[in-house]
């Protein structure tokens, strides 16, 4: 008897386009999901059940064309698929929608409050949907959904708690590549930011130069204290 998977007939995630042909509307797109993207290989360094993607297509539906999001964080999926890198993300491959979806607007929005909005809560089931416009003035700038009933309901505040991964997503001020303007961070229960890849990299830097100063004063201290003794005649050796 003939054993039929009608997986087997899909296209796997190597025949499928790694990315959409439309370029993102400027830098924003692609270095604020990267910046939480870097921040949470360093958190989530141990793990490896999962993936956050880049501007990577995610394909739902054999026969229509990947949504591309900004950034998305999918949970309980490999990390790296057979230790490769992925082309794309795959749902009838990953078994799994993304967990978390963002959308960075420019200063034209593209359905990022409509048809999108409404497209990761019917077609994907995306449990969190979030919109960064940093332009946006009268209203605030990040919102984010959760999805409850199909139905996306905003969240209010800053930072927002995601209770389902332990981690929270705000904006505030801070500097990245030299950028000094507000990005997107991860939290901690205490509304903490957590320290990205870059900032650590710097705080361990100054540790090391205030050990290093330290330990030049204690020299310094030393030999001071070892030349006011030979000066009343006591050899520093004697009191050893």
């Amino acid at each position: 008897m003939l054993n039929y998977n009608p997986l087997h007939c899909l296209p796997s995630s190597e025949e499928l386009l790694d990315s959409e042909d439309i370029p993102v509307d400027n830098e924003l797109q692609d270095l604020i999901p990267s910046l939480l993207k870097a921040t949470l290989a360093m958190v989530w360094s141990d793990r490896w059940d999962w993936f956050f993607g880049v501007n990577m297509g995610v394909y739902y539906d054999p026969k229509k064309p990947a949504i591309v999001p900004d950034g998305f964080l999918s949970v309980g999926v490999k990390r790296f698929t057979d230790g490769d890198l992925r082309f794309s993300y795959v749902l009838w491959e990953e078994k799994k929608p993304p967990f978390l979806a963002l959308e960075v607007v420019s200063q034209i929005s593209h359905g990022e409050y409509s048809t999108k909005k409404e497209f990761y809560a019917k077609e994907l089931g995306v449990l969190y949907y979030i919109i960064y416009k940093p332009l946006r003035r009268k209203k605030p700038p990040l919102e984010v959904y959760r999805l409850v009933d199909g139905e996306y309901f905003l969240i209010s505040g800053n930072p927002i708690w995601l209770p389902e991964i332990g981690l929270g997503i705000g904006r505030e001020r801070g500097i990245y590549q030299g950028i000094a303007r507000e990005w997107l961070y991860w939290y901690d229960e205490e509304g903490q930011k957590l320290l990205t890849p870059e900032e650590r990299i710097q705080e361990m830097e100054e540790h090391l130069n205030f050990e290093r100063q330290l330990r030049i004063e204690t020299e310094q201290k030393a030999q001071l204290l070892a030349e006011r003794l030979k000066a009343l005649g006591v050899e520093p050796e004697s009191l050893t």
